[in-house]
C-alpha cells in the first residue's frame, strides 16, 4: 500500500514504514530543473526508468543539504550541563557524508572531534549532530572542519577543541585525476590542544583501537 500527500511521503509494506517530509514549491522547481539537466545530456526523460528520476533527484538534493535547516549552536544548546571535568572528551570516527560546492559531488568520511571542558559539557550525541549540520550543506572540506571547531568552542567556551577529518572526494575519484586511494585529512585545533603534548595525545587516541 503507497499513500502520497503533498508534502509528504507514508510508504507502507509489510513491516516497513518511511515518513518523509518535503517543501512542496522546492521540490517541483529543483524537479523541474533536474528534468531539463537529464534531457540536456542526451537521455529521454520519457523512458520508464527516469519518468520519476527528477522527483527523486529533488527530494534527495534537500535530505542531501539539510544542513541549512540546522542550528549547531542550538544544537548543542539543547544538552549543555554543568560539569566538573576538565579531562579530554573524544567522539571519534563519526561518519560524513557532504557535497563538494566546486562540482556537487559528494566526498565521504570521518571526523573526530574532542574537547577539554571548562565548566559545561554536552550530550555525546550533540557533537555528531554539529557535524552533520555543518556536512549536510555544499562545502570545502576546509571550512568544514573550521565550523565545527568554532562552533564547540562559541557555545561550550571549552579550554580546546580539536577537530580532525579524512575524506575521499569523488570530484578526484571518478573525474579530474582519477586516483582512487588517495585520503584528505584536515585539522584545527584552539586553546589547550595549540600545546604539542595534548596534540599528540589526541592524534594517539583517535589512532587507537578498543581491546
Amino acid at each position: 500500500m503507497s499513500i502520497l500527500k503533498t508534502n509528504e511521503h507514508y510508504f507502507e509494506e509489510a513491516n516497513y514504514k518511511k515518513f518523509e517530509e518535503f517543501n512542496a514549491e522546492t521540490t517541483n522547481n529543483l524537479a523541474k530543473n533536474y528534468k531539463e539537466v537529464i534531457t540536456n545530456i542526451g537521455e529521454d526523460i520519457n523512458r520508464e526508468g527516469l519518468i520519476d528520476t527528477p522527483i527523486r533527484v529533488a527530494k534527495a538534493m534537500q535530505f542531501i543539504t539539510q544542513g541549512y535547516a540546522m542550528n549547531p549552536e542550538k544544537i548543542i544548546k539543547s544538552a549543555m550541563f554543568k560539569e566538573d571535568y576538565q579531562s579530554m572528551v573524544i567522539v571519534k570516527n563519526i561518519e560524513i557524508y557532504s557535497l563538494c560546492e566546486h562540482h556537487m559531488i559528494p566526498f565521504f568520511g570521518k571526523a573526530h572531534v574532542a574537547y577539554i571542558p571548562n565548566g559545561y559539557v554536552t550530550g555525546l550525541s550533540k557533537i555528531a549532530r554539529v557535524v552533520d549540520a555543518f556536512a549536510r550543506r555544499m562545502q570545502l572540506q576546509e571550512r568544514l572542519t573550521n565550523q565545527i571547531k568554532d562552533c564547540i568552542q562559541n557555545t561550550l567556551n571549552p579550554l580546546g577543541v580539536a577537530v580532525v577529518i579524512e575524506a575521499q572526494h569523488l570530484c578526484m575519484m571518478m573525474r579530474g585525476i582519477q586516483k582512487q586511494n588517495s585520503v584528505t585529512t584536515t585539522s584545527a585545533f584552539t586553546g589547550a590542544f595549540t600545546k604539542e603534548a595534548t596534540r599528540e595525545e589526541f592524534i594517539h587516541l583517535i589512532g587507537s583501537k578498543l581491546n
